[in-house]
């Protein structure tokens, strides 16, 4: 799959090697999660549970003080199935969207993944108390891999987006069997950043920004000495057409999606009604 472009060449790098071997974020990421489920395993086998308490999430003490538990409540995996496919869909999923997007874009996107839970689970806390421990994030990098590549092929034929829908259906029919509504919410909040970080990242939309009432743009000078706003606009046109030709030149125009060609196509004729 190709590259995103505006990701930078030493971005997707790999950041170590094994025996000729290329490790990636998206692999370190579950030897992480990897090394935390052994340990885990070791301290169960020797029956030192007493030291989970330290780590997991519980919302009465984080909202006493204990704000650390926030980052480490993913550090307690128990060995299981469950966890194994997990770590399959991080490698495998979340090695496409670093491909695409870049190293610091897919931690940032891990990083915001792994924070969503603790924070839901606290805010929920001040009404009742709550537990969590455990990672909770490799369902919606698939979710984030369906949104970036949608026709792509899985099992038995069906495309991403179709597994997608399937899956997030079925999943939450199984929190409202079993009455585990922030189970749901989770589900639900972990799903939607995901998607929308995908569909922000591709240029489907823009985040807005806070304008000061006291800041004034600054003036460029053009022909005839008469002084005019600077045009963001223009200047990201171009950027994301070069950005497209260079990816034409490298892979050939067979490369581009149907959402690039069509960017490509309205980019030229924004340019030439401007000219």
């Amino acid at each position: 799959m190709p590259l995103n472009e505006y990701s930078s060449a030493d971005d997707n790098l790999p950041v170590a090697w094994i025996r000729g071997y290329p490790l990636y974020a998206a692999h370190m990421v579950v030897l992480a999660f990897v090394a935390s489920m052994l340990a885990t395993a070791i301290l169960m086998g020797l029956g030192a549970t007493a030291c989970f308490g330290w780590v997991t999430l519980e919302s009465p003490r984080v909202l006493r003080g204990e704000a650390w538990r926030v980052a480490t409540y993913g550090l307690v995996n128990e060995p299981s199935l469950w966890f194994a496919f997990d770590m399959v869909m991080i490698m495998m999923f979340g090695r496409e969207i670093e491909r695409f997007f870049g190293r610091r874009k897919f931690l940032a996107l891990c990083g915001c993944l792994y924070l969503i839970p603790p924070i839901l689970y606290t805010f929920v806390g001040l009404w009742m108390p709550t537990y969590l421990r455990g990672e909770t994030g490799a369902f919606a990098l698939f979710i984030a891999f369906a949104t970036l590549y949608p026709d792509a092929v899985m099992l038995f034929g069906i495309v991403a987006k179709w597994a997608a829908v399937v899956l997030v259906v079925l999943f939450s029919a199984m929190s409202l069997a079993q009455r585990d509504w922030l189970g749901g919410a989770l589900l639900w909040a972990t799903s939607a950043f995901a998607y929308a970080a995908v569909r922000h990242e591709r240029g489907a939309f823009e985040i807005p920004r806070l304008r000061l009432p006291w800041r004034r743009p600054r003036l460029r000078v053009i022909e005839g000495g008469r002084q005019d706003s600077p045009a963001p606009r223009e200047a990201g046109i171009m950027a994301e057409v070069d950005a497209l030709l260079d990816k034409i030149a490298q892979s050939g125009i067979s490369s581009l999606t149907k959402d690039e060609r069509e960017r490509l196509d309205s980019a030229r004729k924004r340019l030439a009604r401007r000219d």
